[in-house]
């Protein structure tokens, strides 16, 4: 495998542009944070465009992984083509970093809410969704699954266009299995993914329902818990509704149709368009207006930071200063008072301006930025009056500063280039929440909002202001002290001349933000994320919490893989396996063919040398009788010769003997004897040779039916054989068959405990880690707990101080009142008393008014005193009561995960069982179906053969009736061919004698007929 990185494949290169993206973006400002690394602000050198860049790096862990998700979202990216899905503008590489080019938006829909704190208005989150479901509709159509549907990644450009964007959690197959995705958004079958199977495109329904509670009520369900609580939670609990009353009727049924707990109950994405909510008529400027208000907002909202910022500068320089303190105030006042007057002039006198269009967006200009950043000149530079002989160039680049100085300027920078956009928004906009732009700049995160339950939380976020104010102070006293190496590169060779700073650090500071205005002022940022919420998502993704939920994503990962990866290798061996059977198979059927193969021909020969040996015995039995039968007319004609010349010389003998016969009729009936004893032998000869002739006749019948019957029964015999052998073959087959069936159920059992095994192993690894990160947060949230005790108890004494000094206040204007009263008695006793008797009179009021007074001092130490008690027993008990109760709730959540795991362990043992009684069925049906195919085989071989030794009879009977039926019509008669013949053919040792004896009567005299002489 390449390593990561690698752009030797020619598929994987043709992503990456072969340019240096270095060289042709620039002016790069990050506006987003995630786990991926972070996304820019750009604007392409060539075309001028402003860009999005997505910088993902591969290096450190799991580099491999990362590449592969690199690609994956950029082909998933590329192959994009809709107006509801980000465009797709290129990819770079640059040494270990992939650049990833995008449209660029203003903003995201969970910054609107961010922004304004107040949910949106029902059309808003109508128009949004209408364009999430045109997205959604559009991937689902493609076979994609987004997986991650949240208001932060839902982006709007500056048109009110809704763009779904951050595909790296995209699936490119459907249905899917992996655990992906933000906790609070995923939908229930993503949780139980590796448990209960696949999930489809709904997922994203149900995101979508959960993104619009968050757009109505600023948080999605159970963002109050911990993220690993909120999956089970999500996992077994019924499914989340709108809690505010005053939603229609129609956003609730939307609301709920998504989150339907059953996927199969959910509505598609497709079907989702045709829905009430998405068509009923509304305005088509909403999310344009929308957008404006929320510009209008970040607007203030950095300059109420910026303005705060600019008096943590004035305070710090007023303790830096040796003299001056009072003209510098005035000084300060003034330049606050002239930026707040600036900003209203330039407010109004821009209201009217016509926008100028850039590539971004249509944007109103301001007046050039460089005097807004004169107020931070006029808050320092009258303050400091040493002259430093520093010189340094500067440019764009610093080289040597702290990171706390880089904060400082990037917080002031962005102040100064929103302030360049468009005028603030006019006093009558009534929908910017004035209370969100006071508490903007002292707020942490927005989890703040979400504890107004907690006692004494003003006195918190009050610590939590002291705080954040000490800690910029401290920012800005370092970032003073810093080293100040800047440089500037002016575009003019012949302007490169060095400058003396005029101030200490601040000076520096106010020159580079001038530098960065002049540079950057024209550039029509147009954006809605303010300033804080990069910071706040850079601090989120370096929470712990981030960091735990990222882990228990990866374990996630890991156990999705390991399980792919376990099953890829049972497959493969599942593979291999029956490839080797199946190659064993082949190999014994062709075996068993070959064999079968030469057993026919075999047999074919054995038939062949039968027809031959029956022709060569035909042969040598023709030979055998036609010797014979040539011997036998050769004895036959010698007989005949003799007894001829025998009978010639008695009848001459007896003809002499008669003298009274002439000679004439004597040789008259001496000729007329020979002619008769010709005739007479020349018969004979004939009727011996039709013997003979029949003789051979009857005798090759004989033979022929006789080797036909041998033949046949030969034929029968190798038929027998034939079919014997492919029933044992047959049988072969079968229990090979078998054998592979038990091997393959061997392996197929092998494999399911070792997947269960393993998913037993992960389930149990996934049930630890969720309770070592539940227990690490109850530590948190107990740690918290005490935190915040102890914060209330250090914060205790200085409330307690102030309700001391106001009862002692009291005391105190109750002793002067005491005292009037005092005087105004005196003077009217003493108007009434003799002067002899004044003194005493004077001396007893004394001690009444000593008296009284003491008394009073008394009982306000004692109110002192209770309400100390009182305030200090309150917030024991408080404190007790939110011990006790945040107990509680943890161990719920502890009993909950508890049950949950229970659960899960208990349906993963069910699932577990049903695979293994599923298992066992495919086994029992697959040797149930292999037990037929053997009963069908063997039953279609026993009909074969049967039909085959049927039709062998039938052949052999009908060449046997047609020999006989032609042996009658030769005159042979079937009993007399059906007799043993007397000839011994070939294996037959048996004597010619028979034939011999049936020609014996022809060789006899007694065959002359009697008197024939």
């Amino acid at each position: 495998m390449p390593r990561p990185g690698s752009l030797k494949d020619p598929d994987i290169a043709e992503l990456f542009s072969k340019h240096d993206p270095e060289k042709i973006f620039e002016d790069l400002r990050e506006i987003g944070h995630g786990s991926f690394g972070a996304v820019y602000y750009a604007r392409c050198n060539l075309t001028k465009e402003i860009v999005a860049i997505k910088k993902m790096s591969y290096l450190g862990k799991q580099s491999e992984e990362k590449w592969q998700d690199i690609l994956k979202e950029i082909k998933f990216l590329k192959q994009l083509e809709h107006p509801n899905t980000i465009e797709y503008k290129g990819c770079y590489k640059r040494e270990h970093t992939a650049w990833l080019v995008m449209e660029y938006c203003v903003g995201s829909a969970s910054d609107i809410i961010e922004v304004h704190k107040r949910p949106l208005r029902e059309e808003e989150i109508a128009a949004i969704c209408e364009g999430v479901v045109c997205g959604l509709s559009y991937l689902h159509s493609l076979g994609r699954i987004h997986r991650d549907i949240k208001a932060g990644n839902i982006l709007l450009t500056e048109n009110g266009t809704v763009k779904l964007a951050d595909f790296g959690s995209a699936s490119i197959k459907c249905p899917a299995n992996s655990f992906v995705g933000t906790p609070y958004w995923m939908a229930p079958e993503v949780i139980l993914a590796m448990d209960e199977g696949q999930y489809d495109g709904k997922v994203d329904v149900w995101s979508l329902g959960i993104t619009c509670i968050e757009l109505a009520e600023r948080k999605p369900p159970y963002f109050n818990m911990n993220a690993m609580s909120a999956l089970y939670h999500i996992a077994q609990n019924d499914s989340p509704t709108l809690q505010a009353p005053e939603w229609t009727d129609t956003f609730r049924y939307f609301v709920e149709a998504c989150l339907q707990k059953n996927p199969q109950d959910r509505p598609s994405s497709t079907k989702l368009l045709t829905h009430p909510y998405i068509t009923r008529p509304r305005s088509p400027n909403v999310l344009v207006d929308l957008i404006q208000r929320t510009k209008a907002a970040v607007r203030d909202l950095d300059n109420l930071s910026y303005r705060k910022m600019k008096k943590i500068l004035m305070v710090d320089a007023d303790n830096e200063s040796a003299f001056g303190d009072s003209e510098e105030t005035a000084e300060e006042r003034s330049g606050g008072d002239s930026s707040k007057s600036n900003s209203a002039t330039s407010e109004h006198s821009v209201a009217g301006a016509s926008s100028q269009s850039s590539s971004s967006g249509s944007l109103r200009r301001r007046p050039h930025p460089v005097n807004i950043v004169q107020h931070i000149l006029n808050a320092n530079h009258h303050g400091q009056h040493q002259q430093q002989p520093q010189y340094q160039q500067f440019n764009h680049q610093h080289s040597t500063h702290s990171a706390r100085g880089k904060h400082w300027l990037y917080s002031c920078w962005c102040f100064v280039r929103r302030e360049s956009e468009s005028p603030l928004p006019a006093p009558h906009d009534d929908y910017v929440n004035r209370d969100a732009l006071r508490d903007y700049a002292n707020r942490d995160s927005l989890c703040d909002d979400y504890s107004e339950d907690y006692a004494n939380r003003d006195a918190i976020r009050e610590a939590q202001r002291e705080r954040e104010r000490e800690r910029q102070a401290n920012e800005y006293r370092e970032y003073v002290n810093a080293p100040s190496t800047w440089q500037q590169d002016s575009g003019d060779d012949n302007r490169n001349t060095q400058r003396r700073s005029t101030s200490r650090g601040v000076s520096n500071n106010v020159s580079v933000a001038i530098s960065l205005v002049s540079e950057h002022g024209a550039n029509n940022f147009a954006t809605i994320r303010t300033t804080s919420i990069v910071t706040k998502q850079q601090k989120e993704h370096n929470h712990e919490t981030h960091e735990q939920m990222s882990g228990y994503k990866r374990m996630r990962r890991e156990h999705q893989a390991a399980l792919v990866k376990l099953e890829e290798r049972c497959k493969a061996d599942v593979e291999a396996h029956k490839a080797q059977l199946d190659r064993e198979y082949d190999a014994l059927l062709q075996q068993l063919s070959r064999d079968l193969e030469r057993l026919q021909t075999k047999h074919a020969q054995e038939l062949e040398r039968k027809q031959k040996s029956n022709a060569a015995a035909e042969k040598k039995l023709i030979k055998d009788i036609t010797s014979r039968q040539e011997q036998e007319r050769k004895s036959f004609e010698a007989q005949r010769k003799r007894e001829y010349k025998a009978n010639k010389e008695r009848w001459k003998k007896e003809l002499s003997m008669d003298d009274a016969t002439p000679k004439r009729q004597r040789d008259a009936t001496l000729q007329s004897q020979k002619d008769n004893l010709k005739q007479a032998e020349e018969a004979e000869q004939a009727r011996l040779v039709r013997s003979q002739r029949e003789y051979l006749e009857l005798e090759l019948r004989r033979f022929r039916r006789r080797r036909m019957l041998a033949t046949h029964h030969k034929e029968q015999e190798l038929l027998r054989e034939e079919l014997n052998k492919r029933q044992q073959q047959l049988e072969q087959a079968h229990a090979m068959l078998l054998r592979h069936h038990e091997k393959t159920q061997e392996l197929e059992y092998r494999q399911q405990k070792g997947v269960h095994a393993l998913r037993e192993e992960q389930l149990a690894n996934q049930h630890a880690t969720e309770l070592a990160n539940q227990r690490d947060y109850m530590q948190r949230q107990e740690h918290d707990l005490r935190k915040k005790h102890a914060l209330q108890l250090k914060q205790q004494p200085k409330s307690l101080k102030q309700k001391e000094m106001q009862i002692r206040k009291q005391f105190r204007e109750t002793c002067k009142i005491q005292t009037r009263q005092y005087k105004a008695l005196k003077a009217q006793i003493l108007q009434m008393t003799p002067k002899e008797q004044q003194k005493e009179v004077i001396k007893a009021l004394k001690d009444e008014k000593r008296r009284k007074l003491v008394k009073l001092g008394e009982q306000y130490d004692l109110s002192i005193t209770d309400m100390l008690q009182k305030q200090t027993i309150k917030l024991d008990e408080s404190q007790m009561m939110e011990c006790q109760q945040k107990k509680m709730q943890l161990e719920h959540e502890l009993d909950m995960l508890t049950a949950y795991q229970s659960k899960s362990k208990m349906q993963a043992e069910a699932q577990r069982n049903r695979e293994r009684r599923e298992l066992e069925e495919r086994v029992a049906v697959r040797r149930a179906l292999l037990e037929q195919k053997m009963e069908s085989e063997c039953a279609q071989f026993m009909a074969e053969r049967a039909e085959r030794t049927r039709l062998m009879h039938e052949r052999h009977e009908q060449e046997l009736a047609h020999f006989d039926n032609e042996s009658a019509r030769l005159g042979f008669s079937a009993m007399a061919i059906a007799e043993g013949s007397r000839e011994g053919y070939g294996e037959e040792e048996q004597s010619l004698s028979g034939s011999m004896l049936s020609l014996a009567h022809s060789n006899s005299s007694a065959s002359f007929p009697a008197g024939s002489l």
